[in-house]
């Protein structure tokens, strides 16, 4: 058997996955704006060899949507507190490309590379929700395939931005007067269909070259972007099976953009439910479960299609036949719905409840979960993984205590993280500059 370290991101998401996680007794009600419980988490992640943490954001809200989605901190202001309060650990967060500008998203995620030491990663998402465009003065949603054009090139003026400067452009000479080495400057003059940039971008580069950057989209447009782009995919499907079949495609993806697969990781997210016997996990699922009504999950599912109105169906009728609802948003997450319930021939009732607390093989006992989480990297279904516990504090209390020693002992997993920058962590090469001569020990122009 091969010892291959498997990395972790844990994602942050105030009290936890669960729409109603807020009411769990092991934390914060407030978690959601609880500064003290970010941090606090971030640390113990830290201390556990967790690679990095990974926080989600959305542009739209109403009176449907989950609870603690309806008051949260801004991922940007966040990211920033947290380099300064941690010392090791990434520092990942989303920020659309549709609804941002591209020199602005330069300068905010180079200045936390820099102020980290070189920690920082941008998930580059395309903002699935129709009502964002409401709160960003635009007429209409873009759709589906345009939103996925507008990424590409909104990701290309960004990388080419943060390759502004050599990395030893700034020789800061006192004796000479020399700061900055203008040979060394590069000017990115970016004229698109959507966005236009001149450069050079106001910062230098960091101590891992770029940003890490991530991306979480599945669906065919999805997996082109990330075969051009992305360091790593947030990968939202739950069975081996199908985590398999999407990392193949993203690894061919990257190969025919000219890439190493190597270089381009896939992190499922999954949700471990540790138990001292599998019966005990089953109780702790049951007790999670039972947080949310059918009506809270009936509109849970519904986030996913547009805040579509499942309340309007019988319940435990089959699934309702919703034509192309929904794939204008979570297109990879909503076709996989409609799949299983066809498939599986389930009621409104039975899917509106797996959504709102899927029940996957990470629910057992610690060394049913680490034998699990083995088999994915070995088996080719993962690189690393996203922990979106359901309830954040009771769930990475019990995954530290009881399942990364036994990944340790196996060789999966140490407490000091490998490297000190997040491309070190995830085991991904120093990003070069585009101008820069390629290292011997890649072959690799950086793209």
């Amino acid at each position: 058997m091969s010892r291959k370290r498997i990395p972790f991101g844990v994602m942050l998401q105030g009290p936890g996955g669960h729409m109603n996680a807020w009411k769990h007794p092991s934390v914060p009600a407030d978690a959601s704006i609880n500064f003290e419980h970010y941090v606090r988490t971030a640390r113990q992640a830290e201390k556990a060899g967790i690679a990095f943490v990974f926080i989600a954001d959305g542009l739209y809200i109403n009176e449907v949507s989950i609870p603690h989605f309806l008051n949260r901190f801004e991922p940007i202001a966040l990211l920033s507190a947290l380099a300064a309060s941690t010392a090791s650990i990434g520092l990942v967060g989303t920020l659309s490309t549709s609804y941002s500008d591209p020199f602005t998203v330069a300068r905010q995620f180079g200045s936390i590379d820099v102020i980290s030491g070189g920690r920082a990663g941008w998930n580059a998402v395309t903002s699935p929700l129709e009502g964002s465009a409401r709160n960003y003065n635009r007429d209409k949603h873009p759709d589906h395939a345009l939103r996925y054009e507008i990424a590409g090139e909104h990701i290309e003026v960004v990388k080419g931005l943060w390759d502004s400067w050599d990395d030893d452009a700034f020789p800061r000479n006192r004796e000479t007067g020399q700061y900055a080495d203008f040979t060394k400057m590069h000017r990115l003059d970016f004229k698109g269909r959507f966005h236009a940039a001149e450069g050079p971008l106001n910062l230098g580069r960091s101590p891992q070259g770029q940003p890490v950057l991530f991306q979480a989209g599945a669906s065919d447009d999805g997996i082109k972007l990330a075969g051009r782009h992305a360091d790593a995919v947030f990968a939202g499907s739950e069975s081996f099976e199908d985590n398999r079949e999407l990392s193949r495609k993203l690894k061919q993806s990257a190969l025919a953009h000219g890439r190493s697969a190597e270089h381009l990781k896939v992190f499922p997210g999954v949700a471990p439910i540790v138990g001292s016997t599998q019966e005990e996990a089953e109780r702790k699922y049951q007790e999670i479960r039972a947080l949310v009504t059918d009506h809270e999950a009936l509109l849970y599912l519904g986030r996913f299609f547009d805040h579509h109105d499942f309340t309007a169906y019988p319940l435990d009728e089959p699934f309702p036949d919703l034509g192309d609802i929904g794939a204008n948003n979570f297109r990879a997450h909503t076709d996989r719905i409609k799949r299983v319930a066809r498939e599986k021939k389930l009621t409104l009732r039975e899917i509106a409840l797996d959504v709102a607390t899927p029940r996957t093989s990470f629910i057992g006992t610690p060394e049913a979960i680490a034998d699990e989480l083995v088999r994915w990297v070995e088996g080719g279904a993962a690189d690393g993984f996203v922990l979106g516990f359901h309830v954040l504090t009771a769930g990475l209390d019990d995954f530290e205590a009881h399942v990364l020693p036994i990944l340790e002992a196996r060789g999966h997993h140490r407490p000091a993280q490998f490297g000190t920058t997040l491309r070190d962590h995830l085991g991904l090469p120093y990003r070069e500059s585009r101008y820069a001569v390629p290292r011997a020990d890649t072959g690799e122009e950086a793209a």
